[in-house]
């Protein structure tokens, strides 16, 4: 199942007696179970693709897991760089944009393999590029960009768009509270993100597609990440740490939080595992608005 274990610089692995389990919630019927599980490698970040079919990320690579034999099968895209867990579906099916350990974005067509770099260098704006939406009319990505400082080469991070084509960034947060989990509204209105720039801790915002002022939708205790909106209905979920965390580590006493209709001050938690990094970093409804996958990492019982 596995690759041949090609070490890259940012490889994830699992610790011993450690798993990865994808699990499947259902809004409707309000249930959690787990779908697949492995101990052979980390994987991360479902994507749904069909309604029968995710795509998982794991040793640098892209992989399909078929939910009704189990099978996983990688898909193995030559010239393509090592990739990490920031990948999403192109509307329409048929190709995902990916982050690669190149710093860059990629489209990829899952059909043929063909891919071409979207993203560019920019010497007057150097960044490290982190995808994490893409519009629901397909004509704009949004990203985390990381600008170095001085001699570090990760600055802050802020959330940037550009065309899905390629071409000039514009950036729509600024200053040193890291801003990440970037994705767009089905209406394409708004861009959902998480920030630490409005409480110190990370809390669920939004702002206007075209830039603004961010309007905070959390605010509690928990340090807060990766909003999730489903693609219809009124669902949105999102990954939430313990008090006092810093980032968004892996390896924690996490917990999954479901939205409904807007109400974000009053999220249920729906799951409470060890995960974070990897979990739900990228949108994984599913296409029907009323189920998402995630990753935990339990590790077997002593």
């Amino acid at each position: 199942m596995t690759t041949d274990k090609r070490l890259h610089p940012y490889r994830r692995v699992l610790r011993p007696g450690q798993a990865s389990a994808v699990m499947l919630y259902d809004a409707d019927a309000a249930t959690l179970r787990e779908v697949w599980r492995t101990e052979d490698m980390l994987v991360e970040a479902p994507n749904w693709t069909a309604p029968d079919e995710l795509i998982l990320n794991g040793d640098g690579l892209l992989w399909r897991l078929d939910l009704t034999s189990g099978a996983l099968t990688a898909i193995d895209v030559p010239g393509l760089p090592y990739l990490n867990n920031d990948h999403v579906p192109a509307p329409g099916g048929g190709a995902m944009f990916v982050s690669g350990y190149d710093w860059h974005i990629h489209r990829l067509s899952l059909p043929d393999g063909r891919h071409e770099q979207v993203t560019q260098d920019h010497p007057d704006q150097p960044l490290r590029h982190f995808l994490h939406g893409v519009s629901f009319d397909g004509t704009e990505l949004a990203f985390v960009g990381i600008a170095p400082r001085g001699d570090d080469p990760w600055g802050p991070a802020n959330i940037y768009t550009m065309n899905s084509t390629g071409g000039p960034v514009q950036q729509l947060t600024f200053g040193d509270a890291p801003a990440d989990g970037c994705e767009y509204s089905p209406d394409d209105r708004w861009i959902y993100f998480n920030t630490a720039a409005l409480t110190g801790r990370a809390q669920i915002a939004r702002l206007p597609r075209t830039g603004g002022t961010p309007e905070r939708l959390t605010d509690d205790e928990r340090v807060n990440w990766f909003p999730h909106l489903a693609p219809i209905g009124d669902l949105a979920c999102y990954l939430s740490y313990p008090p006092g965390t810093t980032g968004h580590p892996a390896d924690r006493p996490v917990e999954i939080r479901l939205v409904r209709a807007g109400r974000w001050t009053e999220a249920e938690t729906v799951a409470a595992f060890n995960g974070g990094q990897g979990t739900i970093n990228v949108n994984s409804w599913a296409a029907d608005g009323r189920r998402f996958a995630f990753v935990a990492y339990p590790m077997a019982a002593s």
